[in-house]
């Protein structure tokens, strides 16, 4: 029986970066020797395998935990959907990037050649992948300068949706009839968008063709009579609204009631806690700056004013058969398609019992007069 325990054990290296190493190490070894050195190396890769299982489901677990807790804190401090999404999912990456690099080094394989070749192949991966890059920057620009948030409906790239997630290559959005599609950021950032949810009011236009011979100064007045029994619609003016996000910016300005500002003796501050203090003076500071922001934007937004948008009806066009006349009204956006389709349905109902009729496609044909003899051959 052979005491294996009175023979020499040589460990395999702790670094094994090729086959060639491994079998050095086996030379001049008797043939027990090579079997306890390779059952050592086994149990040894085997620990180290274990190890890492266990720093994985370990890593993902606290990676699950820094991503809930992050979530929670954006939440807590209200910050924009868009900009939330963004982060989450760079955040997501680069924890999982750390626990792959981890756990490569718990295997023992060595991570600096790791990393330089990670690296090199990010160069190449890189010039392959030019446009994901472009999308990428793409994505900065529209989180830093928010041609169009989550929750807008906008116009892109050919389609139209309401903006459902802006993420880190692509922005998601939904469809009126609930598709959902996927525009790479870079085309976003580079390409006009329409976006229709910056703007409180929009004017809706119709085009009505009537038959020739009708009374234009009736007919406008049933046009507009029609418009304005509509409480949807804009009877004189409407106060164009300052951009929401400039007016929230301006609005955030606001210091909180409790803090005593430095220079009011007849503030009474309340005795609190040296962190109290520390952070009632950075908010001091936050109030300087916001004031100072204030004051530049108020240069550059006008102040809201009343600006008249009546109805507007008048003859647009003399077509072959018909009157075109042009129909406009104004409305807030959130009435928009309602207000269009119902409008539809009373000009077809109203305009016929006001004596008016709608044309079809006429064609005039006149006969002239043949000789009979021409007629006979």
């Amino acid at each position: 029986m052979i005491q294996t325990q009175d023979l020499p054990i040589v460990p395999l290296p702790d670094k094994v970066d090729t086959g060639h190493s491994a079998f050095d190490a086996l030379k001049g070894l008797s043939f027990d020797d090579a079997i306890t050195s390779i059952a050592n190396g086994i149990v040894q890769f085997s620990f180290r395998l274990l190890i890492a299982a266990f720093v994985f489901y370990l890593g993902k677990f606290l990676i699950k935990r820094a991503f809930e807790l992050v979530n929670r804190i954006m939440a807590a401090n209200e910050v924009d959907a868009s900009l939330t999404t963004f982060v989450l999912s760079l955040v997501r990456i680069v924890l999982y990037f750390i626990l792959i690099v981890t756990i490569v080094g718990i295997l023992g394989i060595e991570t600096s050649s790791f990393l330089a070749l990670f690296a090199s192949a990010g160069v190449a991966i890189g010039m392959a992948l030019s446009g994901t890059l472009q999308n990428f920057a793409g994505g900065v620009l529209i989180l830093l300068l928010k041609p169009y948030r989550v929750g807008d409906y906008i116009e892109a790239q050919g389609f139209a949706g309401t903006v459902k997630e802006i993420q880190i290559f692509h922005t998601v959005i939904n469809t009126t009839d609930n598709k959902t599609i996927i525009i790479p950021n870079g085309g976003l950032s580079t390409g006009s968008i329409n976006n229709y949810s910056l703007e409180s009011y929009r004017r809706v236009d119709w085009s009505i063709g009537l038959c020739y011979g009708c009374d234009v100064e009736k007919a406008k007045a049933v046009f507009k009579n029609i418009l304005l029994s509509d409480d949807r619609v804009v009877v004189d003016t409407i106060q164009m609204d300052m951009d929401k996000r400039k007016q929230a910016l301006i609005d955030n300005t606001a210091i909180e009631e409790n803090d005593c500002p430095e220079d009011d003796p007849d503030c009474e501050e309340e005795k609190v806690s040296f962190w109290k203090r520390l952070i009632n003076r950075k908010n001091r500071r936050k109030e300087l700056i916001r004031k100072n922001l204030k004051n530049k934007t108020s240069i550059t937004i006008q102040t809201p004013t009343d600006i008249s948008r009546p109805p507007f009806v008048s003859i647009s066009e003399l077509a072959d058969s018909s009157v075109v006349f042009a129909v406009r009204a104004w409305t807030h956006q959130s009435n928009y398609w309602n207000l269009y389709f119902d409008m539809n349905e009373r000009f077809y109902s109203e305009l016929p019992q006001n004596g008016f009729e709608f044309p079809f496609p006429q064609m005039d044909v006149h006969i002239a007069d043949v000789p009979q003899e021409l007629m006979l051959k």
